[in-house]
Protein backbone atom coordinates (compact mmCIF):
# COMPACT_ATOMS: atom_id res chain seq x y z
CA UNK A 1 0.00 0.00 0.00
CA UNK A 2 3.12 2.31 1.01
CA UNK A 3 5.58 1.13 -1.49
CA UNK A 4 6.65 3.31 -4.20
CA UNK A 5 5.70 7.08 -4.87
CA UNK A 6 4.94 7.43 -8.49
CA UNK A 7 4.44 10.33 -10.48
CA UNK A 8 0.90 11.06 -9.71
CA UNK A 9 2.06 11.68 -5.58
CA UNK A 10 5.05 13.42 -6.93
CA UNK A 11 3.16 15.92 -8.60
CA UNK A 12 0.85 16.31 -6.10
CA UNK A 13 3.64 17.06 -3.97
CA UNK A 14 4.96 20.07 -6.38
CA UNK A 15 1.35 21.62 -6.52
CA UNK A 16 1.35 21.81 -2.70
CA UNK A 17 5.21 22.89 -2.53
CA UNK A 18 3.99 25.46 -4.96
CA UNK A 19 1.13 26.52 -3.17
CA UNK A 20 2.88 26.88 0.22
CA UNK A 21 6.15 29.12 -0.89
CA UNK A 22 4.76 30.75 -3.88
CA UNK A 23 6.13 30.82 -7.90
CA UNK A 24 8.24 33.84 -6.84
CA UNK A 25 10.28 31.91 -4.21
CA UNK A 26 10.76 28.85 -5.62
CA UNK A 27 13.93 30.13 -7.50
CA UNK A 28 15.29 31.57 -4.61
CA UNK A 29 14.28 28.21 -2.59
CA UNK A 30 16.32 25.77 -4.93
CA UNK A 31 19.38 28.41 -5.21
CA UNK A 32 19.54 28.50 -1.58
CA UNK A 33 19.16 24.37 -1.36
CA UNK A 34 21.93 23.79 -4.33
CA UNK A 35 24.45 26.24 -2.16
CA UNK A 36 24.25 24.37 0.84
CA UNK A 37 24.42 21.31 -1.09
CA UNK A 38 27.81 22.36 -2.76
CA UNK A 39 29.34 24.00 0.76
CA UNK A 40 28.09 20.14 2.51
CA UNK A 41 30.20 18.59 -0.23
CA UNK A 42 33.27 20.82 0.03
CA UNK A 43 33.11 19.95 3.93
CA UNK A 44 32.75 16.56 3.27
CA UNK A 45 35.70 16.43 0.76
CA UNK A 46 37.51 18.47 3.06
CA UNK A 47 37.30 16.30 6.17
CA UNK A 48 38.09 13.03 3.73
CA UNK A 49 41.26 14.90 2.78
CA UNK A 50 42.48 14.85 6.55
CA UNK A 51 41.34 11.85 7.49
CA UNK A 52 43.59 10.41 4.41
CA UNK A 53 46.46 13.12 5.01
CA UNK A 54 47.64 11.14 8.88
CA UNK A 55 47.73 8.04 6.59
CA UNK A 56 50.16 8.96 4.39
CA UNK A 57 52.43 10.55 6.85
CA UNK A 58 52.15 7.62 9.17
CA UNK A 59 53.37 5.67 6.20
CA UNK A 60 56.40 7.96 5.43
CA UNK A 61 57.23 8.22 8.89
CA UNK A 62 57.26 4.20 8.65
CA UNK A 63 59.87 4.07 5.81
CA UNK A 64 62.15 6.69 7.23
CA UNK A 65 62.46 4.56 10.58
CA UNK A 66 62.74 1.24 8.50
CA UNK A 67 65.37 3.45 6.92
CA UNK A 68 67.89 4.59 9.99
CA UNK A 69 66.99 1.06 11.95
CA UNK A 70 69.04 -0.16 8.42
CA UNK A 71 71.69 2.13 8.77
CA UNK A 72 72.13 1.36 12.11
CA UNK A 73 72.55 -2.52 11.52
CA UNK A 74 75.66 -1.59 8.87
Amino acid sequence: MFGTIGWPEIILILVVILLIFGARKLPEAGKALGKGIREFKKALKGIEEDIEEPGEEKEENKSDETQKKKGKRK
